[in-house]
């Protein structure tokens, strides 16, 4: 972190994605498919249908590193909302989401954010303690790992939903 510096808590990306916000909801919104937008996650396990309310487990890699998170789907609001709350060992450790916006012309703008929750809470100084444990990134350097992390990850999700747009309108 450079001194004099505050530390940023939230982090937001966004991207314009060919296709109708319907369709980028269903990308996002697919845990299953989870681990081929993201950097860090590898494998996701979650039983039944995803709506508000549902929790899944997050298998994450950080280069040597891996570890788990438990998340709660927070927000399914089909075509414009989509967001769970992330915890480890249950202690609040992050919210990430989708906000979804038709643009007009067939485009949708998909934005992806992340708030840091280890903040003004008891569980704040050992739930960041153990994020850097785990991951080896101590929790002043999340945002910016996460900013880099979604790019990649808006970027995937943009490929594959315009590349499935492309299959269905080929004859």
């Amino acid at each position: 972190m450079i001194v004099g510096m505050e530390r940023e808590w939230v982090v937001e990306e966004s991207v314009a994605v060919g296709a109708g916000p319907a369709e980028v909801y269903a990308a996002v919104s697919d845990l299953r498919r989870m681990p081929e937008w993201s950097p860090e996650l590898f494998a996701v396990w979650v039983r039944g249908e995803v709506a508000e309310g549902t929790r899944f487990v997050g298998f994450n890699r950080l280069g040597w590193r891996v570890w788990f998170t438990t998340c709660r789907v927070s927000a399914a609001v089909p075509g414009e909302v989509f967001a769970f709350r992330v915890a480890s060992f249950g202690m609040p450790v992050a919210l990430w989401g989708y906000r979804i916006e038709g643009i007009g012309g067939g485009r949708t703008r998909l934005t992806e954010y992340w708030e840091d929750l280890r903040r003004d809470s008891r569980s704040a100084r050992p739930v960041s303690l153990m994020g850097r444990v785990f991951t080896g990134v101590p929790a002043d350097r999340r945002a910016a790992l996460n900013r880099r992390g979604m790019r990649a990850t808006l970027e995937r999700i943009r490929t594959a939903v315009e590349g499935g747009n492309r299959r269905r309108d080929t004859p």
